[in-house]
């Protein structure tokens, strides 16, 4: 079965239940072809550090979604010798395995199906492998989608922390490594000093508020438990094996369907971004000169607005975009967020002294991320057109447009059937006024 062809009715326990029409499942563990992994480079980052004695078994949770890919290719690769790598992941629906299938001839690789939020999940997990270090990815991290669903980020983001603190004090793991955001910060006024580790959180969205209260967690367990626990705060990741959802490789995906670039209010929010390898080199760096109880900045000086974003890729693209008039050809300004922190930024000294530097320019890292996605973009996930629209709707692995979903009932409003599918006629209404599809 293939994402694209989408099965009507997806087994569910003892019972079917029916998919909603105008959506496409994602499914990350069918839609993977040796044809396709195979073609692929295998991206890692550079660095190499004299093994720890104390560290042999290393979980990482959330490791066939983007980062925590790389960062495991990284350690299978460079360490082959000395560190087993556990990859811990629920394969929702912005993974993929073919992020690791290269990596399954490797005797110091083992990939484990599993939920964060499933304490018998991860207590096997850790048991099964004798696990004594652990790097926690897992996360809902689109702020998009925080809008809208923000009951399942508090429940992976926060709860799903909480497990894996509380399964990590009781297994007596020697290492813990939680992988937050510079989001909980909250928004940087132009021309303020770049925030330290030391500064204090005020996120401002759902994602960030639950990345924020997971923090917490991590704290009271430092303090309560003396759990051996690091935190790191990373600026914007961005290259090869991101899935379509965010800002740089949508924009790509689109220019290269030479479709307009779907820009959210006006374009001038700014972030900072470190490419994919230099965050696998920061993590490294910190995994083997880090120390216990720290907070990590990863700071980049790398602050690139919305709208550089569109002409920097148009540029990449040929596509003509000098005046005005010919920008405004390819990009389509939208409703913004509900609200949209204007920039942020942190300060990376800290890390720096253990002798982190990102190697990647923005302009080199954005040219590599151009060329994987115009080689695999279409077909890495399966049919990612949903992804492309804006403010698209997820739950589990279904995806829909937001006025494809908008227009299916409420609990409480039921309409006729048609063709298996409940519909209003207040929904049919809205979705054909939107332009949507219902055949």
């Amino acid at each position: 079965m293939s994402p694209v062809e989408s099965p009507e009715s997806l087994l569910n326990g003892d019972r079917h239940v029916k998919r909603r029409r105008n959506s496409t499942i994602l499914n990350p563990r069918s839609y993977v072809t040796a044809d396709l992994w195979k073609q692929a480079p295998v991206l890692k980052g550079s660095t190499k550090f004299e093994p720890l004695p104390n560290v042999r078994n290393i979980l990482v949770t959330g490791g066939a979604g983007f980062i925590a890919c790389w960062f495991v290719r990284h350690l299978t690769l460079t360490y082959p010798d000395n560190y087993n790598v556990i990859s811990f992941d629920k394969l929702d629906y912005c993974a993929t395995l073919n992020n690791t299938r290269i990596l399954d001839e490797f005797p110091n690789f083992t990939f484990e199906q599993g939920d964060i939020t499933s304490p018998s999940d991860v207590k096997k997990c850790l048991r099964k492998h004798k696990i004594d270090t652990i790097f926690h990815f897992a996360a809902q991290s689109h702020v998009d989608l925080s809008f809208g669903n923000s009951y399942q980020f508090t429940n992976t983001n926060v709860y799903g922390t909480h497990v894996l603190l509380e399964r990590a004090r009781e297994h007596g793991v020697t290492r813990f490594i939680h992988i937050s955001t510079d989001e909980v910060y909250g928004d940087v006024p132009i021309g303020a000093a770049d925030l330290s580790e030391t500064s204090l959180l005020a996120p401002t969205n759902p994602y960030s508020a639950s990345k924020a209260a997971a923090e917490m967690m991590v704290s009271a367990y430092r303090s309560s438990f003396k759990l051996p626990l690091i935190t790191v705060r990373s600026n914007n990741v961005y290259g090869p094996h991101q899935f379509p959802e965010k800002i740089i490789p949508k924009f790509i995906m689109l220019l290269q369907r030479r479709s307009k670039l779907l820009v959210h209010g006006d374009g001038s929010p700014t972030r900072r971004y470190v490419y994919a390898s230099d965050i696998v080199d920061a993590l490294d760096t910190i995994l083997h000169k880090g120390a216990i109880g720290q907070i990590y900045n990863i700071a980049s000086k790398d602050e690139i607005s919305n709208t550089d974003i569109c002409h920097r890729l148009l540029e990449i693209f040929g596509a003509r975009h000098k005046t005005p008039q010919e920008f405004q050809r390819w990009v389509q300004h939208t409703e913004d967020r509900p609200f949209n922190d204007q920039r942020y930024a942190t300060n990376g000294a800290k890390l720096a002294a253990l002798g982190w530097r990102p190697k990647t320019s923005f302009e080199e890292g954005l040219k590599a991320t151009v060329d994987w996605y115009q080689r695999f973009g279409e077909v890495w996930w399966g049919d990612i057109s949903r992804v492309l629209t804006s403010f698209p709707v997820v739950e589990g692995t279904e995806i829909w447009t937001k006025e494809e979903h908008d227009a299916l009932p409420s609990d409480e409003e039921l309409g006729p059937e048609e063709n298996g599918t409940v519909w209003t006629k207040k929904a049919l209404s809205s979705l054909q006024a939107s332009g949507g599809t219902i055949a």
